[in-house]
């Protein structure tokens, strides 16, 4: 096979997936209810989680087919409420059974699991008091990484903290298609980043007390900013969205404080609201300290956005349906997401712009020489796949992915010390707005019957990795 790209025979190339959106079997075992399980089953989307993927029961057969298509590790992440069920009190050994056998089963499949504590999923009765807007929450996550690492951490070598800060407190407080959905509250927002950065730094220190052989990280969804034309006020507008969605974190994570650029930004955007950012400088002390124990970034990367001035009111639509086109994006005192006719894009309006991913990569590398190593965590194209007499032809899945391991690739040719490619996703799972229309899997799910289907993508996946081995003997 003639690839864009080079991979060397111990670069990672994994599929990811997430807990709620893969398991189903929610009242299974003792499992405690998400805010998710009561949302959607309030809100009548003709979607929920229920089922899902049925991965919870099926965990064994999807594990192979990792092993037999050239996947050889795999993201998951361990449901909080199925560990503790009310998020603080008494451990389900039925949950905690239940990891260890898919642990297990990943080992002995020779896939390397890599586990995530927490992707978008807290438990209903901690949601109710405020999720990460209530700063007890840190304090319970600490206790459930804990067990976690306690459990399985001499069996698991790849550990995760958060799952996307950014689209936590993005879509719980300024889109508002998470659960409280909270629209137009950037107050909330910042306030609910910074202490899920607080909780990360907790759990970061915690793991390293715990003298445990292996590596720790957390996975940022990072999108790169562009002005749609090259103008002063355009350019304002970049850095404050940058500053909000990227900069905020990245300086949390990697410097363990905040700029005075980066503080001024964040209050000049305040000041729409009648507020100013504060926080405890005990807080500064824990990030800090994990900065300097942090041993990856996972990167996830759909998307960048193009940016222009925007003085009006706040003004989002969220395309969860798949209709081109029909999405905005404009915030007061930031900026405003706009299409870039050149750059083709997604039916859900996300451009397709792999060279976001290399600018990111590349600016990471220069402004945080501490960064150490990046994993790619999440990539991957949604789209409304068709099954035809059992075959799925997504060459444009193909195609996209081929055009991100190439830039991948560009990078790791100056030096940049990047280990892994996870896909998004192992197989076809719930969406969280869009439900099962929007298909991300390398494996079709027939969601009548749960049957697997091998798509075009996989079968050249399986190809790509062998080629990979077998060209570095």
């Amino acid at each position: 096979m003639n690839h864009k790209f080079q991979l060397d025979k111990d670069f990672i190339l994994g599929a990811a997936l997430s807990a709620y959106q893969a398991e189903g079997s929610p009242n299974t075992d003792g499992r405690g209810p998400c805010y998710w399980d009561a949302y959607l089953s309030k809100e009548n989307t003709g979607f929920d989680g229920s089922v899902a993927s049925d991965f919870y029961k099926r965990y064994p057969q999807d594990v192979k087919l990792c092993s037999d298509f050239g996947v050889n590790a795999l993201r998951i992440s361990i449901s909080w409420s199925r560990i503790l069920p009310d998020g603080t009190g008494k451990i389900n050994q039925a949950g905690i059974n239940y990891y260890h056998q898919l642990i297990d089963a990943c080992l002995e499949n020779n896939v390397e699991p890599f586990v995530t504590l927490h992707h978008f999923d807290t438990p209903l009765t901690l949601h109710k008091q405020g999720d990460w807007l209530n700063r007890d929450t840190i304090d319970y996550f600490v206790r459930f990484a804990k067990v976690c690492f306690t459990e399985y951490g001499t069996k698991v070598k790849k550990w995760i903290t958060i799952n996307e800060p950014w689209s936590v407190a993005a879509g719980q407080y300024i889109i508002g298609h998470f659960p409280p959905n909270i629209k137009y509250d950037i107050p909330k927002a910042i306030d609910a980043l910074h202490n899920m950065m607080c909780a990360h730094a907790k759990v970061v220190l915690l793991y390293r007390s715990l003298n445990l052989i292996g590596e720790i990280g957390i996975v940022h969804i990072l999108e790169s900013k562009y002005p749609i034309v090259d103008s002063e006020k355009n350019r304002i507008a970049v850095q404050n969205e940058d500053v909000l969605a990227n900069q905020f974190l990245l300086e949390a994570t990697f410097n363990g404080f905040y700029s005075k650029k980066t503080l001024n930004v964040i209050n000049k955007i305040l000041d729409a609201y009648d507020r100013t950012f504060v926080f405890d400088e005990h807080d500064i002390r824990d990030l800090s300290k994990a900065a300097k124990e942090l041993d990856f970034l996972g990167l996830n990367y759909y998307a960048s956005h193009f940016i222009k001035a925007y003085d009006g009111d706040n003004e989002i639509n969220h395309n969860g349906t798949g209709k081109k086109n029909s999405s905005q994006y404009r915030l007061k005192g930031i900026g405003e997401r706009v299409i870039n006719k050149n750059i083709p894009s997604t039916d859900w309006d996300w451009p397709i712009y792999p060279i976001g991913l290399k600018d990111m990569i590349e600016r990471i590398n220069n402004d945080f020489r501490n960064s150490k190593t990046i994993y790619v965590t999440e990539n991957g194209l949604g789209s409304p796949d068709k099954l035809i007499k059992g075959v799925v032809d997504d060459q444009q899945r193909i195609d996209y992915i081929e055009q991100h391991l190439a830039v991948i690739d560009q990078c790791m040719k100056q030096g940049i010390n990047i280990r892994g490619y996870f896909v998004w996703s192992l197989f076809d799972v719930l969406s969280w707005t869009n439900g099962y229309n929007k298909r991300y899997g390398l494996f079709y799910v027939d969601f009548k019957n749960q049957t697997r289907y091998p798509k075009k993508s996989a079968y050249w996946w399986k190809k790509m990795s062998l080629s990979r081995l077998n060209h570095n003997g």
